[in-house]
């Protein structure tokens, strides 16, 4: 009897320190996670270095923020379309932004898109 009742309380105790460490591990990740995506929001490097290439891309009145990062996306503009709809919402250009055609390289940053996007020689050039 007493040594089923020893057994039991040590499987007992090895499970509550399995789940202790776990949950710990998960918590870690998660941490970390959150860390390196909010470091990206701000920090994000060009998808290439030196010139890069150019693209021209096209933005309609109607697109949404993760329209855009869609559309970024599949043109190799970025690395990550949901990251790029935080971007977008806390930037200075958010407001900003007009529809047109923009010709962005893979040397530019989320945030030198979105100034390109924003600014008026855009709007001459539909005019």
């Amino acid at each position: 009897m007493k040594t089923s009742k020893l057994i039991l309380a040590v499987v007992s105790t090895i499970l509550k320190v399995v789940v202790a460490v776990a949950v710990v591990l998960v918590i870690y990740r998660g941490a970390m996670t959150c860390y390196e995506y909010g470091y990206r929001i701000f920090e994000e490097a060009p998808m290439s270095t030196g010139e890069g290439r150019t693209v021209t891309v096209t933005v309609t009145e109607k697109m949404s923020p993760k329209e855009i990062g869609t559309l970024l996306l599949s043109k190799g503009l970025i690395r990550d379309d949901k990251l790029f709809v935080l971007q977008y919402h806390l930037s200075e250009f958010k407001k900003d932004v007009k529809p047109g055609t923009f010709e962005l390289t893979t040397a530019m940053t989320v945030e030198e898109m979105m100034e390109v996007m924003a600014s008026d020689s855009a709007e001459d050039e539909e005019e």
